[in-house]
């Protein structure tokens, strides 16, 4: 597929093109690790996992963008240091990196093809350094958003968006284990059952500014056909479906709780790790997402919402913190002039506001 100059200046096809293809590549590999039974796993500084797919989809992703796109800054969570002082580690993800690859030639040479060795790995890695900021086009790229879910048996995702001069211009997450039904409602248990390998899972969710979202099935090779998606009309706020996160260092349940109360909605939430919220309440699956700070130092990071933010929106959602302020993606790599996240239908966003107001007001 060829793009014009001016076509990828100004509507973003190509970038979102590489970068579907891209996501879905570093699936492969995810999903190979998924059912590893040692994922490698080793904790950062700040006692979060990280494994052997995050590295290997981070130098997959990183090496698509800076193949079709040399210029970019990329923002992206890893970086090699673990590596390069463990090589038995750095072996077990050039296994899995170099044997990453699409199955259809056009689609994989798009992406320049396969790593040519464990150095360029590396070195494709630590370029996801970027300090991030207002100017000029930066990549936000979590390979594995989700990492606990991940290593549980339940929802992850991985996650791209394109941030240019602060705002998301282009966002994509890669859902393994979801349904690709768009239809198909929220269990319960989707946040702790994962499988892959079912009939029927595996969605990959995009949007670019302007023109609303989109979801697909998740392929091995050249991309599928889209369907568009819409948040679902809420007329009742007390039957709204509530999604948060499984962890509760991440969101603080309690107050998330009173919220629901003061809302009026009975039915018990949703709980399931990473961006595969964002996406589930985008396309209709759910209605309501929050993410209340569990403390006040705390500060997103812009990989963890930069494609979800942008795919809910175009999807007639609205995206905004707890004081209702838009997300800032242009402050470097965290949304540090922002606490918490409320992504809910444009009908009822201020209605969901307020109540996160009253509730937060009361502490």
């Amino acid at each position: 597929m060829s793009y014009s100059a001016g076509a990828s200046s100004t509507t973003y096809a190509r970038d979102l093109h590489v970068a579907l293809l891209a996501v879905q590549r570093a699936t492969i590999l995810t999903k190979r690790v998924f059912h590893e039974t040692a994922k490698g796993t080793l904790s950062k500084d700040d006692k979060s996992p990280v494994t052997i797919g995050d590295f290997g989809a981070q130098a997959l992703i990183i090496n698509a963008l800076l193949h079709n796109f040399p210029e970019d800054q990329i923002v992206g969570e890893e970086e090699a240091n673990d590596l390069r002082g463990n090589q038995g580690l750095t072996d077990q993800v050039w296994g899995l990196v170099k044997n990453a690859q699409l199955d259809n030639a056009t689609a994989e040479q798009e992406l320049g093809g396969p790593l040519r060795d464990e150095d360029g790995m590396l070195r494709a890695i630590d370029t996801g350094n970027s300090a991030g900021g207002s100017k000029g086009r930066i990549w936000a790229l979590d390979p594995i958003d989700g990492t606990k879910g991940f290593l549980r048996g339940g929802q992850y995702a991985v996650c791209l968006a394109l941030i240019v001069d602060g705002d998301v211009k282009v966002g994509v997450l890669g859902c393994p284990n979801l349904p690709v039904d768009d239809s198909a409602p929220l269990s319960a248990d989707v946040g702790t059952t994962g499988d892959d390998e079912s009939e029927g899972r595996g969605v990959i969710f995009s949007a670019i500014k302007g023109q609303g979202a989109t979801s697909r099935p998740l392929g091995t090779g050249a991309l599928r056909e889209g369907t568009k998606i819409n948040m679902r009309s809420v007329e009742d706020i007390t039957k709204a479906t509530f999604c948060e996160s499984v962890e509760a260092a991440h969101s603080n349940h309690g107050d998330q709780a009173e919220i629901a109360k003061k809302l009026g909605i009975t039915s018990e939430s949703v709980r399931m790790d990473s961006q595969a919220k964002y996406g589930s309440i985008a396309r209709g699956a759910g209605d309501l997402y929050l993410r209340l700070p569990v403390r006040k130092d705390y500060v997103e990071k812009i990989w963890d919402h930069a494609a979800g933010d942008l795919i809910v929106r175009e999807a007639g959602g609205e995206v905004t913190d707890v004081e209702g302020k838009h997300l800032n993606f242009g402050k470097g790599r965290t949304l540090v002039e922002n606490k918490g996240v409320i992504a809910a239908p444009k009908a009822v966003h201020a209605q969901v506001l307020e109540a996160v107001k009253s509730v937060l007001s009361e502490k």
